[in-house]
């Protein structure tokens, strides 16, 4: 049975981060990556909105830099999953896909969360070609383009209303006659000239070439079928957040999100703490991301020495 002081769950801005600092502490944290080393940053190319980086940066390379400092500073991080988690006391056990064991004294989550699609073949031939599940990272490059958005709920509107302000055209595709958003979201986007509502509407399929989407497929409640023309299609029906290792042992919200306690990132269960999307259910930002592993790593050296 492997032992450390500190593990970190995640290879995200959220996980790289507590690393970074966990490692500076003299914690010797061990990170593994899990399912998407780098996480959803490496779907997408270039980020605009990262401080720091005045022409934007490539997402793969933001991560593999993070990944870098992290290991060069002494975080051991290594590849795959955990498969089995018990909290029930510390130190807290996990088991990973590779058959190791470990027993860690404090344990940082940062698993992230996974956009949810709709499950087509060509949505996922251009993801990073156009399909995008963040308008506030991608709409910039859409700027005077028509784009469409899916989804009917808070999110779909800020993000249509968001794109509108970038965009020559937003379309939003909607399954049902009606938006399921708050009412100043309903009224905000029904009030937005240049966005236009295909209302009992669904989406067949992902239109494109080899530069990416060209546009949309799409079906309405009647059976009559039609194409749009469109340089952008944009998700927002939602996140799943990657907690159900945990949710035996913390707490989390009705969505699946990790609740942390006032401004730290400390769980109900003394020693875990958790970071990044797997907790944020509002702002999902790669910078916000970072700096809750920074706190999540403060958080655990504080909580460790108080153990001492």
């Amino acid at each position: 049975m492997e032992k450390t002081r500190c593990l970190i769950i995640g290879g995200g801005p959220a996980g790289y981060t507590a690393a970074i600092y966990a490692s500076r502490a003299a914690l010797s944290p061990i990170l593994y990556e899990g399912m998407q080393p780098g996480g959803q940053l490496t779907t997408t190319t270039v980020i605009e909105n990262y401080p720091g980086f005045k022409d934007g940066i490539d997402g793969n390379e933001l991560m593999n830099a993070m990944r870098a400092q992290a290991v060069r500073l002494g975080a051991d991080v290594r590849p795959g999953m955990a498969v089995k988690a018990d909290l029930s006391s510390r130190p807290f056990h996990l088991s990973f896909d590779s058959g190791a064991e470990i027993e860690a004294d404090a344990l940082i989550i940062a698993t992230g969360a996974t956009a949810k699609y709709l499950g087509l073949p060509s949505e996922d031939k251009y993801r990073g070609m156009g399909v995008s599940a963040c308008a506030t990272c991608d709409g910039f490059f859409y700027r005077k383009k028509d784009v469409a958005v899916v989804g009917g709920g808070d999110t779909a509107c800020e993000e249509a209303t968001y794109l509108a302000t970038l965009c020559r055209k937003v379309y939003m595709i909607v399954r049902r006659d009606e938006l399921r958003a708050s009412k100043a979201m309903r009224e905000r986007v029904l009030s937005t000239p240049n966005i236009e509502m295909l209302w009992n509407t669904s989406t067949q399929e992902v239109l494109g070439d080899e530069y990416g989407v060209t546009g949309a497929r799409l079906l309405r409640k009647n059976g009559e079928i039609f194409d749009i023309e469109i340089d952008g299609f944009f998700l927002a029906i939602g996140h799943h957040p990657v907690s159900e290792l945990f949710s035996q042992w913390v707490e989390c919200d009705e969505s699946g999100y990790i609740v942390t306690r006032g401004k730290g990132t400390e769980t109900n269960v003394e020693g875990v703490f958790a970071a990044g999307d797997v907790q944020d259910p509002r702002y999902r930002q790669a910078v916000n991301a970072a700096a809750s592993g920074c706190r999540a790593a403060l958080d655990a050296e504080r909580f460790l020495k108080e153990q001492k």
